[in-house]
């Protein structure tokens, strides 16, 4: 099955409690607030300390993301944005890798969980991809544990795969298949 073209252009994505839309570049202060945290990149590659002039890079990539590589959404919860969720998409391998984050305030009340599953349905429905990928320190449980709700296995271990802070982190794989995802459903 060839790769749909349907999504390659920017959507958004309504949830029970979510907005998920492409990032704008007046979301440069939401996204400065909540990255300065230092716990909330505790186990992400984000500079430490962020500074204003990192949350306008990070800003300014998302808004010119090509869709059909990278499609980047802003979560938005209650008005304000408040974390991001991306599909890195490899269309010759019909495949994704899922990152997110969310702001330290609100770890814990399902959010990711809300935006992941919307996000996964987003790249098996419309860009009709094969498998979302997606990994996690392996210290992080909390993200570990929203792959495994979201119907992810674990397929394994990556050794010092990512830096974080200037150190090597181990992480672990997860990965979803369409065929799992349409028995789930």
């Amino acid at each position: 099955m060839a790769m749909s073209t349907r999504s390659q252009s920017p959507v958004t994505l309504h949830t029970e409690r979510l907005i998920l839309r492409p990032f704008e570049t007046a979301d440069v202060d939401d996204v400065f607030e909540y990255a300065r945290d230092r716990e909330f990149g505790r186990f992400l590659a984000v500079p430490v300390p962020y500074a204003r002039e990192d949350a306008e890079r990070y800003v300014e990539i998302q808004v010119k993301a090509d869709w059909s590589k990278l499609a980047s959404l802003a979560i938005t919860y209650r008005g304000s944005v408040v974390g991001g969720i991306d599909l890195r998409i490899d269309p010759p391998e019909r495949n994704a890798g899922m990152g997110y984050s969310v702001a330290r305030p609100l770890w814990g009340r399902g959010l990711v969980t809300e935006a992941a599953a919307a996000v996964i349905g987003l790249a098996f429905e419309s860009y009709r991809l094969h498998k979302v990928w997606a990994h996690a320190d392996v210290r992080n449980r909390a993200s570990w544990r929203v792959m495994e709700k979201l119907g992810m296995s674990r397929e394994g271990l990556l050794r010092e795969h990512h830096m974080v802070r200037g150190e090597p982190g181990d992480v672990y794989s997860y990965g979803i298949l369409y065929s799992e995802w349409q028995r789930s459903r």
